[in-house]
Formats: structure tokens, sequence, C-alpha cells
């Protein structure tokens, strides 16, 4: 099994910034991709940033110039560097990985845009 913890997310101002985190623990072998998801208010998830084992990344269209997803050294950790937060970018942000054909989810953290 693995575990996903998300953290960093907060309340912040429109034009500010947040940095994302997200630890994986348990049976890891090697993940064939990470990425965060997140759920506005009353909408479905939605895929933000992905990375794959090789390094390709994958951004939504609303956030490409504006978020950056990276990995640690140790590929058990992905970040969302998100920049010049929109209050449209409010939502309960998730990481997810796959490992073997299995998505695992974390239980999200909630980003709020507002002046």
């Amino acid at each position: 099994q693995v575990q996903l913890v998300e953290s960093g997310g907060g309340v912040v101002q429109p034009g500010g910034s947040l940095r994302l985190s997200c630890t994986a623990s348990g049976t890891i072998f090697k993940f064939n991709n990470m990425g965060w998801y997140r759920q506005p208010p009353g909408k479905q998830r939605e895929l933000v940033a992905a990375i794959t084992q090789d390094g390709n990344i994958d951004y939504a269209d609303s956030v490409k110039g504006r978020f950056t997803i990276s990995t640690g050294d140790m590929k058990n950790m992905v970040y969302l560097q998100t920049n010049s937060l929109k209050p449209e970018d409010t939502a309960v942000y998730y990481c997810s990985a796959n490992q073997f054909g299995v998505d695992y989810w974390g239980k999200g953290t909630l980003v709020t845009v507002s002046s």
C-alpha cells in the first residue's frame, strides 16, 4: 500500500504564491507518474499538472506559465509551485501517484485565493 499526504495549502491573496508538497510512503518501487489534481467548489476534479518517470510534464491550460510541478531527489515527493494565484484557483488540491497500474490519492489540501 502507498499513502500520500499533501501539505502547504492555505489562504492567499490574488497574485500570491503557495508551494504544495506531497509525500509518499509505504511500499514504493517506482511510480509511473505523479501529479496534482484539484476540485473547485461544486465542480468536478480536474488535472492540474503531471510528471512521468521519464520527466515528461503536462499542465492544464489554465495554469501554464503560473504553476510548476517537480519531484524530490528520492522520487517519493512531488511539489507544485503555484504563482500568480487567481480566485478561480480556489480548490482542494489532491496528490496522485500511479504504481503498477494502481492510482493512489491523498486526502487533499485546501487552497483559497481571496482578498
